[in-house]
């Protein structure tokens, strides 16, 4: 109960806190979006890449852990994909938005403040190494099971173009990329620099996280009820399964487990509607999801937390 009410209850009553304004009409629909396009256009961004252009490479990309945390997420996506097709009866197209809701967690909004108050603001260093390969590895997916599906038995030369354009509109992964750049090439940043750019970075998870509630406000579960539910069940259970058993099988340290267990087990992210949105495929199906999964996950991470080590 202590890890309920002090880890994981501060981080969604802020999310309550945003819905219920919406709710209740004390923060309006275009306050949200304003906030939202704040928080991951620009303050998150500016988080990943100080935190990424100080991440200690060598010591935190371990393959063992992105490989334990990224197979189980291609596991949950080929299970929304053919779920989706085969279970739903749902066309490919319809099918790749339905595996991206299972595959993109939401690292960052619930991840790390969940993480952190958990187990410190020490144990985000390998939240920060799964995060800085998060974005670009889904979307890589994603784009390129959708752009496959959208033109089967076309031609598919243009397809890596297509693929690395539609990723690098993302202002996250601009972030992450300029963090990276910033860390292996040994570029100082200016003292007043980094300055401007924490203040920035103390802003982005509270206002993101208030910024969700809004968001969600919108987004109530209407029909498709029975997918809606497998993508919650492959987000919060099959993922974080397979990641636990992955873990152990790796022998990975006690740390390391933890982050990666505590962010595949988060509920689909935002970004899950905005994937849906662009192709204007499965909306309804992501946008209830992310709902549905944020909410039910107060329970499941519950339960997460007393399996950890």
């Amino acid at each position: 109960m202590a890890a309920l009410i002090e880890v994981i209850l501060p981080v969604f009553l802020v999310i309550g806190f945003g819905y219920l304004a919406v709710w209740k009409g004390y923060f309006s629909d275009a306050g949200v979006d304003g906030l939202m396009k704040f928080t991951q256009g620009f303050a998150i961004p500016c988080l990943l890449f100080r935190a990424i252009s100080t991440l200690d490479l060598g010591q935190n990309f371990d393959l063992a852990l992105l490989g334990s945390f990224y197979i189980g997420a291609l596991a949950g996506f080929l299970a929304g994909l053919f779920g989706g097709r085969y279970l739903f009866h749902r066309d490919w197209e319809d099918s790749v938005a339905i595996g991206f809701c299972c595959l993109f967690s939401n690292s960052l909004l619930l991840g790390l403040p969940i993480t952190e108050r958990a187990y410190g603001a020490s144990a985000l260093e390998a939240n920060y190494a799964i995060i800085a390969v998060h974005s670009p590895f889904c979307y890589a997916v994603g784009i390129t099971a959708m752009e496959v599906a959208r033109n089967r038995g076309g031609n598919i030369a243009s397809l890596p173009g297509k693929v690395l354009r539609a990723m690098f509109r993302n202002a996250l992964i601009v972030g992450i990329t300029l963090g990276l750049i910033v860390n292996i090439g040994g570029i100082p940043v200016p003292g007043v620099m980094t300055d401007a750019l924490d203040l920035m970075v103390r802003a982005a998870l509270p206002a993101a996280l208030f910024g969700l509630g809004g968001v969600l406000y919108r987004y109530r579960p209407e029909g498709d009820m029975r997918t809606i539910l497998y993508v919650v069940a492959v987000s919060l259970v099959l993922h974080p399964a397979i990641v636990w058993g992955l873990a152990r099988f790796n022998d990975l340290g006690i740390d390391a487990t933890r982050s990666a267990m505590l962010t595949a087990a988060m509920a689909p992210g935002i970004n899950a509607y905005v994937f849906a949105n662009m192709y204007g495929k499965a909306r309804r199906v992501a946008a209830s999801s992310v709902l549905m999964g944020t909410g039910l996950s107060i329970l499941t991470v519950w339960c997460w937390l007393y399996v950890l080590p």
